[in-house]
């Protein structure tokens, strides 16, 4: 991690990858668990699924969702699989976007998974007579946790068209699944556990009857100590490898190693397990995520990737006994930086299946060697970042595909180069979106990996600012007028559709921003905008000039920032009436001012994290909360509405699930629309009573929602599966 920027310093942006500020979330994932988290409280065990059972059972409402795009972008892929039966058939499992399937080696992904059940992936593998087996929620943590559990292992006889679950509901997250190619009813299965409590399935598990039943084979040191990776000797179906990794978040602390990290070998089928020593790193404290690799061609020859609790590159271990002994490799500048800082989000090392030497490792860039780690060449040019899963054609000789935070790709070199990228891959993970009446099909959103993408000036999506893309506007009198931020408020102005940008977050009066700050028209005069750090900033000329308008408006940040709330604005809403503004705060406060900042009133404090404030923009007095957080059982509201400018206010959660609500859009004749971890949900009560909004959009968190009052439409922002639009009354 670099060193922070200041930033209220004058000058270009500081770029994009180097931007630390001094006060704020580490990561989009740490913002994200903050964000969804209530404040000294670990995630409830399933909230996410429990949240999705409750939303399952109310009733829909509307007509149906159409995806928008985009189709060509893509987001992170955990696992991939080759169908043994079709050429060609490719199977790619969607962090939060479920489980894909290309026959066309790789050229388009089509949904291989049902709408209505988690879209959380880990693993996914197929047998000899081409079943297909997903094991549902993301091991990989990500800077702040806040990847999404599952429910379970699933299997498919028909090429994902139709599923049925296998057990191991308990499991949290599944790294691996590994079939026996002899019997494929026998089969191995890496639970990872839940990342944020104790216990529950995970180890690994065995099974000899197709799934039917499940014997846990070797359980980890302690309640947090889950697998991560199993492989079964190609030579004999006796001897196994797993990879353990304990790993924990709590409230605020993230542990991502511990005593219980390992490399573990069975020779009885695994039935028995012993640690591997031998000059291996295990068993201490600052033992994090293992990868493992094991050379079909020469079984007894492994490689081990380990890294450090806190996240660096601690070493590279090769073994040509079996894994009895290991060699620490040669530790080049380039694979000691591949990992950066975060090495838990990686964690995989593959060995070509004909060659021994031939080694990729995930890190940042795709490492590779050819000489059996004395020397490695980094790909950071040709593909995008942060490796994930690969695996080989064995029909195609030397064709690889590869999955990363970019989506799917294929390399006809032993992925030595010639990445093609998937041309249709719609599982993109939004943080935002805007729109225009001026135009339907003018789109843009922020994406997680992704940048600032938009629908127009080519012939399909494309980016026009890099980053993790945050907040998006366009002008609603004027289409050209853009803007667009990457993370911690870093913001730019376009005149020309985002073909060229101007930097304005330097402007800015500014001590702490969030990872996603707001930024807002005034809904009587584009001209006038609010941006909110921890003051509000306000600006007359389209956001070339900013004044603050308020003081520090939070309690200031944590004890610990990188772990607590940051002391920033969330949410802003400016009225109609040209003078009363709303914020909300991370630190689930809500404020007002009746005289565009001479002085305001604290109308809320002490809730979750303000996730929308929206007043309605004909009475400046009725306004509208939203609130974050997962919680276990808790009554506290996630909709609160006053019509008399935040006095009082009177709870319209209803019978929501109780997931996050991320935004809320008034529609006509006092509909309201939510968007939810839990997807779209509609009032015509004034939010007295809920209903699901619209059919075909798949079980996935939606962080933003726009409407279109011009067109009657409303576009939905999905963090995992692209853009969707639906027509409203």
């Amino acid at each position: 991690m670099s060193a922070a920027v200041s930033p209220a310093a004058a000058g270009p942006p500081p770029p994009v990858d180097d931007y630390r500020p001094v006060r704020g979330p580490a990561a989009p994932a740490e913002f994200r668990y903050q964000q969804k988290t209530v404040r000294g409280e670990a995630l409830p065990r399933h909230a996410y699924a429990n949240a999705a059972d409750a939303a399952r059972r109310l009733p829909t409402a509307g007509g149906d969702w159409t995806l928008i795009g985009p189709t060509n972008i893509g987001g992170r892929i955990t696992s991939l699989a080759l169908d043994p039966r079709r050429p060609d058939t490719v199977y790619a499992a969607a962090a939060s976007g479920g489980l894909w399937v290309s026959r066309d080696a790789g050229q388009r992904f089509e949904p291989a998974w049902p709408a209505d059940l988690t879209q959380a992936m880990g693993a996914v593998a197929t047998a000899p007579d081409g079943t297909v087996y997903a094991g549902t929620g993301e091991v990989n943590p990500g800077g702040g946790s806040i990847t999404y559990e599952g429910t379970g292992l699933y299997a498919s006889r028909d090429g994902g068209r139709n599923w049925r679950p296998l057990g191991l509901r308990d499991s949290g997250a599944i790294g691996a699944i590994t079939i026996d190619p002899a019997d494929p009813r026998r089969m191995f299965v890496a639970a990872a556990g839940s990342l944020y409590n104790a216990g529950g399935e995970r180890g690994v598990y065995r099974t000899t009857d197709g799934g039917r039943t499940w014997q846990r084979v070797l359980a980890g040191a302690n309640g947090f100590t889950g697998a991560t990776e199993v492989l079964l000797d190609p030579r004999d179906r006796n001897r196994l490898y797993a990879v353990m990794w304990d790993h924990r978040r709590e409230p605020d602390l993230r542990t991502y190693g511990g005593v219980g990290s390992g490399v573990y070998r069975s020779t009885d089928g695994g039935t028995t397990w012993q640690r591997l020593t031998g000059g291996l790193p295990g068993g201490t404290a600052d033992v994090g995520r293992i990868g493992l690799g094991q050379a079909p061609s020469a079984p007894d020859r492994l490689y081990a990737i380990v890294n450090q609790t806190s996240g660096p590159f601690a070493g590279f271990y090769g073994s040509v006994d079996g894994g009895d002994t290991w060699t620490r490799l040669p530790e080049t500048p380039e694979l000691r930086a591949s990992q950066s800082s975060f090495g838990w989000w990686f964690g995989k090392v593959w060995v070509d299946p004909d060659q021994p030497q031939n080694v990729h490792v995930a890190g940042v860039p795709l490492m590779s060697t050819k000489d059996g780690g004395q020397t490695w060449t980094a790909d950071s040019t040709t593909i995008h970042v942060d490796q994930h899963a690969l695996i080989w054609d064995p029909r195609r000789p030397g064709r690889v595909y590869l999955g990363n935070d970019g989506g799917t790709y294929r390399s006809d070199a032993d992925g030595y180069g010639g990445w093609v990228k998937a041309v249709h891959e719609p599982y993109t993970q939004f943080y935002s979106a805007a729109i225009t009446p001026q135009d339907t099909t003018r789109v843009s959103g922020g994406t997680q990996d992704n940048g600032s993408l938009r629908s127009w000036n080519g012939p399909a999506f494309n980016e026009y600012l890099g980053g993790d893309g945050e907040e998006n506007q366009i002008n609603p009198l004027n289409k050209d007028e853009v803007y667009a931020c990457y993370q911690y408020g870093n913001c730019f102005h376009s005149t020309d559709g985002g073909d060229t940008m101007t930097y304005f977050g330097d402007q800015v009066v500014a001590s702490r921003r969030n990872w996603f700050t707001p930024l807002v028209f005034d809904p009587r005069n584009p001209a006038v905008m609010y941006y909110g750090a921890n003051v509000l900033n306000r600006s007359t000329d389209s956001g070339r000039t900013w004044t603050a308008i308020s003081g520090d408006l939070t309690g200031g940040p944590g004890p610990d920032p990188i772990y607590t709330n940051y002391g920033t604005i969330t949410t802003i809403a400016p009225a109609g009436d040209g003078r009363t503004v709303y914020a909300g705060t991370d630190d689930g406060r809500v404020w007002v001012t009746r005289d565009l900042g001479a002085t305001w009133t604290l109308l809320l404090s002490g809730q979750p994290w303000v996730t929308r404030i929206v007043v309605d923009p004909r009475w400046a007095n009725r306004v509208y909360v939203t609130l974050s957080a997962y919680r276990a059982g808790s009554n506290r509201p996630y909709v609160l509405a006053s019509i008399d400018g935040g006095q009082h206010f009177t709870d319209i959660t209803g019978q929501l699930p109780q997931a996050p609500v991320n935004d809320l859009v008034i529609g006509p004749a006092f509909t309201l629309y939510i968007a939810t971890d839990q997807g779209v949900f509609v009032s015509h009560t004034g939010g007295w009573a809920w209903r699901r909004l619209g059919r075909g959009m798949p079980l996935v968190p939606v962080d933003d929602i726009e409407y279109d009052h011009s067109n009657h439409r409303l576009v939905a922002a999905t963090f995992g599966r692209g853009l969707y639009e639906i027509r409203v009354p």
